[in-house]
């Protein structure tokens, strides 16, 4: 069992294996009773907190202002017998001075699937880019990179089924696709009876040698809801020309087409991760067919370029820089908005289950947004609590 499993309070057990009782009768419990009992031994349970002081609210940021809470969540996850198994996460964080609450993940996953086939149904975090399928408490930097604050609301998570499958290669080779309903997307959407949103994504990774590991990726999204924004809905507000460091859920800059491409390095001494490590991580996305007023030529682009050394055990030092371009309807005139983004962050963990982040931040070259902080600087304190995933690559 891993060290941070936490099992079901006794007393859950026993109601559970009670109920089972008078369900099945006794001469069922042997059988249903104790199969319950198995699979809750064998979930596991965790809890995340995740708190930050930020000085100024970043352009398109996802940080109020003064301590607040980040994406924190409790999640629960496990065996749904031989063929399945399950994972729910209820996610809190700080909105306009609010707590917010909000099922952030509730599916099922077959195990058992053959020629290296696996698929998803329910409430999932997409896999579209490098980032968005991890939950931002355990990326490198406090707030995540422009593109995903941009074009995906920073965190983006659906109501779909999906399909992967895994080739039997030595090289990592993933071929996946989503059908969602994209409403987390384009909130403001007037209701479709089809699918809102359908990805289409591949991976492909391997060691060059046992110190340089390497993952490339390309993604792409046909966001079906665009076309569907309700009538009474300003352009000014569907494509995202607002106060700038507001908070809102979903994408800020949308459009019928994202394109995505992401790769990431990284290098250890002897493939051992554990005292130095190096990790680079770029990525790229570019929204076409933006619709309503905008020229067939119109895009809204951006790219960001992280390097995060790993130079002892408990220590880690990143620099990030992004970059955003966009094209907005204001007094019924179209414009371009420029953003660019640059951070530098060190963090000390002294376990793997907790890390204190200082971040510094400098947002310039700024056209048509609102509240640029030229400068922000945020401290934030990350918890793990019980069990917890295995970061991905």
């Amino acid at each position: 069992m891993h060290p941070y499993t936490k099992k079901k309070p006794p007393q859950v057990h026993r109601l559970l294996l009670a109920t089972c009782t008078c369900l099945t009768g006794v001469s069922g419990y042997s059988q249903s009773a104790f199969a319950l009992d198995q699979a809750l031994n064998s979930w596991e349970v965790g809890a995340v907190l995740d708190v930050a002081h930020t000085s100024r609210s970043l352009a398109l940021g996802q940080r109020e202002q003064g301590l607040a809470l980040g994406h924190s969540d409790v999640f629960g996850r496990g065996p749904l017998g031989r063929h399945l198994e399950s994972q729910v996460s209820l996610a809190a964080h700080s909105q306009d001075g609010q707590v917010e609450f909000e099922l952030e993940e509730a599916w099922l996953q077959t195990k058992t699937l053959p020629a290296g086939l696996e698929a998803r149904a329910g409430r999932f975090s997409s896999q579209i880019g490098y980032l968005n399928e991890q939950h931002p408490h355990a990326d490198d930097f406090v707030e995540r990179p422009l593109l995903y604050r941009a074009f995906l609301g920073g965190h983006w998570f659906d109501d779909g089924i999906r399909l992967n499958w895994t080739a039997p290669t030595q090289a990592y080779v993933r071929l996946g696709a989503e059908v969602l309903r994209g409403r987390q997307l384009v909130p403001e959407a007037t209701p479709i009876q089809r699918p809102g949103a359908i990805t289409l994504s591949a991976k492909i990774g391997g060691d060059l040698n046992a110190s340089h590991s390497w993952q490339w990726g390309l993604s792409h999204l046909h966001n079906r809801l665009e076309a569907g924004l309700e009538a009474d809905h300003s352009e000014e507000e569907a494509h995202g020309h607002e106060d700038a460091h507001a908070h809102a859920h979903g994408a800020r800059y949308v459009g019928q087409r994202l394109s995505m491409l992401d790769f990431t390095w990284k290098w250890s001494p002897h493939g051992n991760n554990q005292k130095e490590q190096v990790r680079v991580s770029a990525e790229w996305a570019r929204v076409t067919d933006l619709g309503g007023a905008f020229n067939a030529s119109d895009r809204h682009e951006a790219g960001t370029l992280a390097v995060v050394w790993r130079l002892a055990s408990a220590w880690e030092l990143g620099a990030r820089t992004d970059w955003l371009r966009v094209r907005m309807v204001h007094d019924e005139a179209v414009e371009a908005g420029r953003l660019n983004e640059h951070a530098l962050m060190l963090a000390w963990k002294p376990t793997h289950a907790q890390s204190l982040r200082l971040q510094y931040t400098q947002q310039g070259r700024v056209l048509n947004l609102e509240n640029a902080a030229r400068r922000s600087i945020q401290l934030q304190y990350v918890l793990a609590l019980g069990a917890h995933g295995a970061h991905a690559f």
